[in-house]
């Protein structure tokens, strides 16, 4: 009887290690299943058509194992400082100069990452039907920030209206102005404040974000528009420690892929170019 009870001990040891051993191969097996889950990022934004463009890319994401979440945000700001906080992955609502000026200004570290359509920037009026019946001493109303200030600018001396100092290129600012022959009046605005003032102001520079929920595109409506050697590009910024990173390379390739540049041309032809 001892023997027998011995030999049962026995047994049910041998086979609890061999149910062990079951359990540490399927803890072998779990990191495989674990490293399935989708990496989660977020991206900021702001309006049309680059929260359309994003709205696009997050289920193909989602084929990559890239769960992203898209940030809404209010102005113009916070998309690089939430980005240069770590509070987001990347950011998509700007062109370089912007960029620029904002790591110069701050000491950030933003950097381009996917470049993805040219924007068709345009002088708008709802008095005028040319450039030529803007009367003496009219409103001419551009975005406040330094980079689409000399933007603004250049487009303004390309068109005629103004001469700038030799050279200053989209570093122009007001001081720069040279000739100024219809004494034509500036008013810089904040970038979110530009579609408000089309009703009281002569002329009002800005892209087609701001222009198309008034139903107006360059093409058609524009007096003026800046030329296809733009610099301002609007692209997909991430920071310089996560630019290689797997999941935002994923996103560059796919927001520059076949299905963003379809849906820029069937939807947003009128209004900007693919720039991939």
């Amino acid at each position: 009887m001892k023997k027998t009870l011995k030999y049962t001990l026995m047994l049910l040891v041998l086979v609890m290690i061999a149910a062990g051993c079951g359990n540490n191969k399927e803890a072998e097996d779990t990191p495989a299943a674990t490293s399935s889950e989708p990496v989660k990022i977020k991206v900021a934004s702001l309006i049309p058509p680059m929260t359309d463009i994003l709205d696009i890319v997050k289920p193909l994401l989602k084929e990559d194992g890239v769960d992203m979440e898209i940030v809404i945000l209010s102005d113009n700001v916070q998309p690089n400082e939430a980005l240069a906080n770590k509070e987001v992955d990347a950011n998509f609502f700007q062109h370089v100069p912007y960029m620029e000026q904002f790591n110069a200004s701050k000491g950030s570290k933003l950097v381009a990452v996917q470049p993805v359509y040219d924007a068709i920037y345009g002088g708008y009026s709802k008095r005028y039907k040319a450039i030529a019946d803007l009367p003496e001493g009219a409103t001419l109303v551009m975005a406040n920030d330094p980079s689409n200030i000399g933007r603004s600018l250049q487009m303004f001396a390309k068109a005629g209206m103004i001469k700038l100092k030799e050279g200053v290129g989209i570093q122009a600012t007001q001081a720069d102005i040279t000739e100024n022959a219809k004494n034509f009046k500036f008013k810089e605005v904040d970038l979110l404040m530009l579609a408000r003032t089309l009703d009281d102001a002569d002329l009002v520079a800005m892209t087609p974000a701001y222009a198309s929920p008034l139903g107006l595109t360059p093409k058609k409506d524009a007096l003026i528009t800046e030329g296809k050697d733009s610099e301002f590009t609007i692209t997909l910024v991430a920071r310089e420690d996560n630019k290689n990173s797997d999941a935002i390379q994923k996103l560059a390739k796919r927001i520059s892929g076949p299905e963003v540049k379809k849906f820029l041309e069937d939807k947003y032809a009128d209004i900007s170019l693919p720039a991939f």
